[in-house]
Order: C-alpha cells, then structure tokens, then sequence
C-alpha cells in the first residue's frame, strides 16, 4: 500500500508504530532521488504521481481513495469527494503522491480548496513507517468547516511539534486559486501564503531531516469532529482544483516567475 499511514494524521505514529531504524541527519537527505520540477497538469504523469486507489487512511476517514476522483482536464488536477458506497465507506475521495521523495528545497502548489464542515484539502509532505522510514510531515491543510484560514503543521518521528497555525487566506482558500509554499532547510521551515510569509520553524528538535513524499488530497472525517468539525453531507460532489505543483531543491534557480524562490534570489 502506497498510502499515509492512519496515524500520521492523528499524531500517534510515534506511540503504535514501531519506528524504523532511524537514518543519522547526515545522511536522512541522501536518499532524496527528485530533482526540480513544475508539473502544470497537462496530463496525469504516472511516472511522476501514484494515485491512490482502493483503501482508507484509517477509521477517522469516512471515504475510500478512488482513482476516479483524481482526474485532469485543461490543466486543472480535480481531487473529488462524492458519496458513492466503496467498501465499508459511503464515500470516494481523491489523493495524489509522488512516486519520488525529496530533500530540501522550496515546496509550492496553486490550489483551490474545498469548503464544508468535516472536509479536508491538504498539501503536505510525508514519510512514514509505511515507508520504513520514521514518521516527517510537513503540512498545509485547509478545513473546509473555516476555508478563510489555512494550517500550518509539522510532525518529526512520529510526534506533532508544529502549532497548528492557522493563518488567513484573503478571499477565502474556496473561492479562488492561492499559492502556498514552505521553504524547507536543515535550519528551518518557512510558509507562505500568496507570497507573503506566515509561519516559521527554527527550533532543531521540531525539524523533520527525512526526505518525504509530496502529497495532494480531499478527504472527509464523521469523528475528529474537535478539529474538522461535525460531517457535513456536500449534497453534491466537490472537488479540490489544484493548476500547479513545483518543487525546486535547496541550490537551483527560480523555475516559473510566480515562484517563491524568484523573490528569495
């Protein structure tokens, strides 16, 4: 199976998974294979996104991933969430990953989310015990039960040490396109949001050191009600809107003019 681990949303992959044997910080980004890329979408590459297909991240999410709800049509990726009966879930949902991992670098995508109580929208990095690798995770995840704001995270072996920020996206991250970003460096984690920066990270010990997989997904929840808010049925399928994705590594250049690392050289 391709897919988050269940517990890397809930915070708990430290405390039920059995860690690998953890890579020394020297070497963690050595196994880092992408280089430099902006996908725009043309088509669905398959040599470059896995799309997740026929399973759930755990008992929290109310749908099963379906291939059918990841679909790309002029230059748009469209991540679905209709009610549709899949397994023991009356609900389908729509995720996309990387094939490769990645190191530092600067992390951006263009997306429009997904309004309704108990929905999500992420865009995030991960790696996990799925992988063999300890649990690193660096998110931006939209709920849609408060699509005016965004949230910041980041979890290191297993643990959430970020403070979920939630930040403002003017105009609200449902009603138009935004660019988020995160520059990821061996010092530090830095979010941005439409250009502007809105979070930062430089403690060392809430630093991830582990070359993670980009993620892109829409999925709904029935019980973390505290965090997404009570489940709401849409009424209608929905879907996330994504015209972008890019990751440019710690070192090459600016690779599009929107490009966070454009104003940074």
């Amino acid at each position: 199976m391709q897919g988050r681990s269940a517990l890397a949303i809930l915070g708990l992959g430290a405390a039920l998974f059995p860690m690998a044997g953890g890579i020394a910080d020297s070497q963690a980004q050595e196994v880092a294979t992408g280089p430099s890329f902006v996908e725009n979408f043309d088509d669905l590459d398959r040599k470059r996104w896995y799309v997740s297909d026929g399973w759930s991240n755990g008992e929290h999410q109310n749908c099963v991933w379906s291939k059918d709800q990841a679909k790309v049509a002029d230059g748009v990726l469209r991540l679905g969430f209709v009610k549709q009966a899949a397994k023991d879930r009356d609900y389908v949902c729509g995720e996309v990953q990387t094939n490769q991992r990645f190191g530092y670098g600067t992390f951006e995508i263009r997306m429009k989310a997904v309004a309704g109580s108990g929905l999500n929208t992420g865009f995030f990095t991960y790696i996990g015990p799925v992988h063999k690798q300890p649990h690193d995770e660096i998110d931006f995840e939209v709920l849609g039960k408060d699509p005016s704001k965004v949230q910041l995270n980041q979890y290191v072996d297993g643990k959430s040490v970020g403070d979920g920020k939630l930040v403002e996206v003017p105009g609200g991250a449902d009603q138009d396109f935004n660019d988020y970003a995160f520059v990821w460096k061996k010092e530090g984690i830095a979010w941005y949001v439409n250009g502007r920066l809105v979070g930062e990270a430089t403690d060392p010990a809430k630093l991830p050191g582990h070359a993670q997989k980009i993620y892109i997904s829409l999925w709904g929840s029935d019980t973390l009600k505290s965090w997404m808010g009570a489940f709401a049925d849409p009424g209608t399928p929905v879907a996330a809107e994504i015209d972008r994705v890019a990751y440019t590594a710690a070192g090459d250049e600016c690779q599009f003019p929107e490009s966070i690392v454009c104003s940074q050289d």
